[in-house]
């Protein structure tokens, strides 16, 4: 694929953005570089390699939540301006 002046122009018209004419042409340039290297990289041999959604492998190291602190509600709730019902309370925010 070739990248031209007017391909440049329709990719501002879909982004909503403006380049001078300057800006036009290096983008155009830089976008013909970049599809030049994808051409580069279509051309590995990528036979017996398996896709991969990141570089490393990824494990869950999310422990299980356990409530560790039960016995100690009442210590807690001594130091409450207000509680009730074994909760803090308080001043209501929303109507």
């Amino acid at each position: 694929m070739q990248i031209d002046e007017k391909l440049v122009q329709y990719l501002e018209r879909l982004g909503r953005i403006e380049l001078s004419a300057d800006e036009r042409a290096a983008c155009e340039q830089d976008l013909q570089k970049i599809l030049d290297y994808i051409d580069t990289l279509e051309q590995l041999d990528t036979e017996g390699v398996e896709p991969a959604s990141h570089s490393f492998p990824v494990a869950n190291v999310v422990r299980e939540d356990e409530v560790t602190n039960t016995a100690r509600q009442g210590e807690m709730l001594q130091n409450a301006p207000d509680s009730r019902d074994g909760s803090f309370a308080v001043p209501k925010t929303v109507e």
